[in-house]
């Protein structure tokens, strides 16, 4: 993916939930780095933080609902969305380009019906652009730090999912307006985001 220097300062921007200048995410973020010599071991530090302390609302059967990144880290849980927002907020602070990716995948079994799934991607000077996966490993999810390989949590197996390849620079909205409109986990579950395509939405 081609982006020039102008489009790359776009991924370094602090927003209203990718709020990295947010105190207590700097200072996450500056404490993660401390002693690192190169953006792909800050990349990998912040990367597997939010992996593995950062609880799944899901698997962990947890509330609040969260959103913006400070809040994330605040309360330690989020959907997938949240986590990668988190992650965005993390590697930003540290003046890594970074941005969101989303996939479209069955809820269970294979089979309809679809909802989005949220990642991130990272700009890694030896390796350009480079997709990881924060939602968090369990049994058959094994998402890892290993550029240039990509090692995401889910593959792309049956009919109707889709890779999207975009890198954004904000979530969608689509995915915010859940987030934001339901308060309980399991809210949030029975409403999940879904599109086809990221053609024409923001």
């Amino acid at each position: 993916m081609m982006i020039n220097i102008s489009d790359m300062e776009m991924y370094l921007e602090a927003t209203e939930y990718i709020d990295w200048q947010q105190p207590d995410v700097l200072k996450k973020a500056q404490s993660l780095a401390a002693g690192l010599l190169t953006d792909e071991a800050v990349a990998k530090a912040c990367f597997e933080f939010v992996r593995d302390e950062i609880k799944h609302s899901w698997d962990y059967q947890m509330n609040p609902v969260t959103c913006k990144a400070s809040d994330v880290l605040l309360h330690g849980t989020g959907y997938c969305y949240a986590k990668s927002h988190l992650l965005a907020a993390l590697l930003r602070a540290n003046q890594i380009p970074a941005g969101l990716c989303y996939q479209r995948l069955t809820i269970s079994n294979d089979q309809p019906p679809f909802c989005l799934h949220g990642l991130n991607a990272v700009y890694l000077k030896q390796h350009g652009w480079y997709r990881i996966d924060p939602r968090g490993n369990k049994e058959g999810v094994d998402a890892q730090f290993i550029p240039p390989l990509e090692q995401l949590a889910f593959p792309i197996l049956s009919d109707g999912e889709a890779d999207f390849l975009d890198v954004l620079t904000r979530p969608l909205s689509t995915v915010l307006n859940v987030l934001t409109s339901y308060t309980g986990y399991l809210a949030v579950a029975n409403n999940l985001p879904d599109c086809l395509s990221l053609e024409g939405i923001d």
